[in-house]
Formats: C-alpha cells, structure tokens, sequence
C-alpha cells in the first residue's frame, strides 16, 4: 500500500495550493482520514516544494517497477498457456531477488477463436514486459518468483469452484483457461487505473495509459467468451472471493447485473471503470485480505518499493 508519507509526498508534488491538495485528497478518498489532516493541517508545510522535502514520495520508477511485477504474472501465464514456455532469459532480470515459475503448460485449446485470443494477448503482455524493463533501464526490477499451481487451487478454492485439498489446473482446458484469466485480469486494469494518479511523468502517464486501455481489451475478450459459455456463476464466485480480499468496499463485478443485464465492463454508476490501489492489488494476488508482503501468485512477494498488501488506508475508487 503507498503509505502517508508517501501520499502526502504525492499530493504535494501534484498540487500547488492548499484547495489543490483538498481536491487531490477528496479525489483519491483520503479526505479525513490522519493522512488528510496532515496534509491540509496547519502543520504541514507551507509549499508543496518544503512537503515534498519533508515527505520524499515514491517515484515513478518504482510505481512502473510495482507494474512490472504485474505484467510478468500476465506474461508467464499467457506465454505458458499458448506455447509451453515463459519469458527469455533475457527478459526476467533485474533488481531484487529474482525467481522461479512453478506450474503452467500449453492449454489444449479446442475453439480457434479462444486460442488466437490466448495468443494474442500473450504477446501484448510480453510486449509490455519489455516496454517497462526498457524505460526503467537498470532500475528495472527481476522477475519474482511466480506460482502458477498452488495459487490457483487457493484461489478456486476461496471461490467454491472447488473443494478444499482439490485441484484447479487452469491449464487443462479452455474453459478453465478463461477461468484462471478472470481471476486477475479485471484486476490489471483498476491497477493501472489506481496508479495512474500518483505518476507525475506525463510521457509515463500516456504509456501506463495505453497499457489500461489494452488491458481492458483483455479483460472484455477473457469476459466475453465466459459470458458466451455461460459460465456466470462462476464468474460470480470469482468476482466475490476478489471481493473479499480488497476491502469491504463493493467494487468488483461478475457478468451481469440488474436482473440479468450483460456487464461485459464493470463499472461505477457513472459508466467509469473503478480502481484499486497498489495495496488492494497485492491484497488479490498474494491471496490475503491483511496486510502481508508475500502468498499466493507471488509466494516470496514482488520487487521493488510497493511490496505490502493493505486495504486499510481506503477502498474508495480514484477518479
């Protein structure tokens, strides 16, 4: 979770005046919580440069890093269930400890739409691996270590797809497959879409928002052909045991709605996707509604700056 020191840095440097952080505060839904006093309080300091100087914020390197981790999960799986194999050699090192990946193999699809899908969005998520390991440069975090097995019985588990001590093998099948995509696919967008306000860069807020926009893309495709299959209990399984992991805040979504409405894109009332803060995120992939720096699809954790989960601080969405 980005902590207060580093909201309160993040505030500063993306606003000038003191009803400038009231806005920042009032959008990211933090206001009146300790973080707000802080900010706002005749306490804080006069400039957003002297906050700034008392309250060094994240970069922006390490929120790309926090991406980062994401899109090797995304990678891993995608690559794996279309070719067998994972990211080169060449594509997994970097700062922190780097790590293995357990389980994955090359799904046996039957419906060729299903399978150019697969393989389609394995390269988009390549792509983005590389995209970010290249504009960090050395800075750029190693691959984690990545479990593609027991991760997803826990998950099916939590979900009811499964009983306890049984087996989910998003590998086996094509419906299984699309599954195991629905299980963090929705949630690399409201990543994306919660980071976007804390990068202050804008050549890498364009770029972090042309990868929301392809990861959405993802999500329809992965929602789409559950929707087709008719796979909607499932799906609402998935979406409640999400659910239960980032907060008490009702955010996520299955595949449909108000009385039995398609809801292909999850969102607010206003037709606006939500988000989830890097905290939440973690939450959802380490499998742990409390906070922890490691489990489930990242059993030694993620590299970089942002490493524990905690859904504590708010579940509001940022808009």
């Amino acid at each position: 979770m980005f902590d207060q020191t580093f909201i309160r840095g993040a505030i500063a440097r993306s606003a000038e005046t003191q009803m400038d952080r009231r806005k920042m505060l009032i959008a990211t839904g933090i206001a009146g919580l300790g973080v707000g006093a802080a900010a706002l309080g005749s306490a804080a300091p006069a400039s957003a440069a002297e906050a700034a100087a008392a309250a060094p914020a994240i970069s922006d390197g390490s929120v790309l890093n926090f991406a980062l981790n994401l899109e090797y999960l995304e990678a891993e799986f995608y690559l794996r269930a279309t070719t067998g194999k994972g990211l080169a050699d060449n594509m997994i090192g970097g700062k922190g400890t780097p790590g293995g990946v357990t389980g994955g193999s090359q799904v046996p699809f039957k419906t060729p739409a299903i399978r150019k899908y697969a393989e389609e969005i394995a390269k988009d998520e390549s792509r983005h691996v590389a995209f970010l390991r290249g504009a960090l440069g050395s800075a750029a975090v190693a691959r984690p270590a990545i479990d593609l097995q027991a991760s997803f019985n826990a998950a099916a588990t939590a979900a009811g797809l499964i009983k306890a001590g049984g087996t989910f093998n998003p590998f086996a099948d094509e419906t299984s497959f699309l599954l195991g995509a629905f299980i963090f696919e929705d949630v690399g967008v409201t990543a994306y879409k919660g980071a976007a306000p804390f990068i202050s860069n804008k050549a890498y807020l364009e770029a972090a928002a042309g990868i929301l926009a392809v990861e959405a893309y993802h999500a329809a495709i992965i929602r789409t052909n559950l929707y087709n299959l008719g796979l909607f209990d499932q799906a609402k399984a998935i979406s409640i045991a999400r659910e239960s992991l980032d907060g008490p805040k009702d955010l996520d979504q299955g595949l449909t709605r108000d009385g039995g409405m398609a809801n292909i894109v999850p969102t607010d009332d206003n037709g606006i996707a939500f988000s989830r803060t890097p905290g939440q995120v973690l939450n959802i992939v380490f499998l742990n509604p409390k906070p922890v720096k490691s489990g489930g699809f990242f059993p030694a954790g993620v590299n970089g700056d942002i490493t524990t989960s905690d859904n504590s601080v708010t579940n509001a969405p940022v808009y």
